[in-house]
């Protein structure tokens, strides 16, 4: 059963490819990374970006099962950059699926696809795919994948999963990202501090994977409107938490004072304008401080309905936060 993950050397693609390792699996490997201590055991490594659409296509060559985990992260950029990426990088995947003869694409998705600008609460898959938002990134994965679950097919099987916040030991995105500025004393309380925020551990997040891939083994050769092929689904780990107490409660178990200031929605929206406006006019690198989709994001609920992964794909998240959160802080103690 040979496999393809792009963006391997990654957050989730590495912990996934370790686990195929581990089931005795042969991976390939796209990812710009180079990871040598992968290759070393016995890992085919492409380097390569889904910027290079032949690459794309041609790593699927050999290859029964593509998990799709690479994709253009980020609030803030051009939209040409995250579309180049995200869409006809993903495009290029597919058309490498069908030429190759690939069985089954897990395509990683996000629950910002379905952004609106509100509460999301107990959200479920029902919901329509978001056109309308201040950030590339979601609309440029809604798009990805809606072509990820049209191309379906009796011959090419796919599924989108949905994880939010992935999280845990090593994490070098959310957690980091979080200490460093209240570090620097640049971390405010969005809104009134009692936004509901759903999280998904990362080796929780690689299980739904792997449960996909087989649901959609068993799956094969009985048409393709089998659930969960053609589907979508929201991966978490079903406790959804106040964010500003989770994140309160991480930094005091690091000896760290809580974050205590407030700024009000409005206010944070406002000044996330405004340094939208700064970044689009002047030569300023990086991502902004603050912009209007941050500003949503830290203020309103998100949490999802699991059901239908509990349903079809037998997802049940095996690491709680509680433990998720024990393990994280003892790492951060050694480092």
């Amino acid at each position: 059963m040979s496999t393809l993950v792009t963006g391997g050397t990654g957050f989730l693609g590495r912990r996934l490819v370790e686990r195929l390792l581990a089931e005795g699996r042969a991976v390939t490997v796209l990812a710009r990374t180079p990871a040598p201590d992968l290759e070393a055991r016995g890992v085919r490594f492409v380097r390569a970006s889904l910027d290079d659409p032949a690459a794309a296509r041609s790593a699927c060559s050999g290859i029964e099962t593509v998990f799709h985990t690479a994709a253009k992260v980020g609030v803030w950029g051009a939209y040409a950059d995250f579309h180049r990426t995200n869409v006809l990088g993903t495009r290029a995947l597919l058309e490498g699926s069908a030429v190759h003869g690939v069985k089954f694409f897990i395509h990683t998705s996000t629950p910002s696809v379905v952004y609106t600008g509100g509460d999301l609460a107990s959200a479920d898959e029902s919901l329509p795919l978001t056109t309308a938002c201040p950030s590339p990134y979601p609309l440029t994965k809604a798009i990805a994948e809606r072509e990820v679950l049209a191309a379906n097919s009796g011959a090419l099987k796919t599924v989108a999963l949905r994880p939010h916040l992935i999280w845990g030991v090593g994490d070098p995105h959310l957690v980091p990202r979080v200490l460093e500025r209240a570090r620097a004393g640049r971390l405010r309380i969005v809104g009134t501090g009692q936004s509901r925020v759903d999280m998904v551990h990362v080796e929780n997040a690689v299980d739904a994977h792997l449960l996909a891939e087989a649901c959609l083994r068993r799956s094969h050769g009985v048409g393709d409107s089998q659930p969960p092929a053609g589907r979508a689904y929201f991966v978490t780990n079903g406790e959804p938490v106040l964010l500003w107490n989770w994140i309160n409660e991480l930094l005091v178990a690091l000896g760290e004072p809580p974050v205590t200031k407030k700024i009000s929605l409005r206010a944070a929206a406002g000044i996330g304008a405004l340094c939208e406006a700064a970044w689009r006019i002047l030569p300023l690198r990086g991502e902004p401080p603050m912009t209007r989709f941050i500003a949503a994001e830290l203020a309103k609920d998100h949490w999802f309905d699991l059901s239908a992964a509990r349903r079809d794909l037998g997802y049940r998240p095996r690491i709680s936060m509680a433990e998720g959160m024990a393990d994280l802080v003892a790492a951060l103690k050694k480092t």
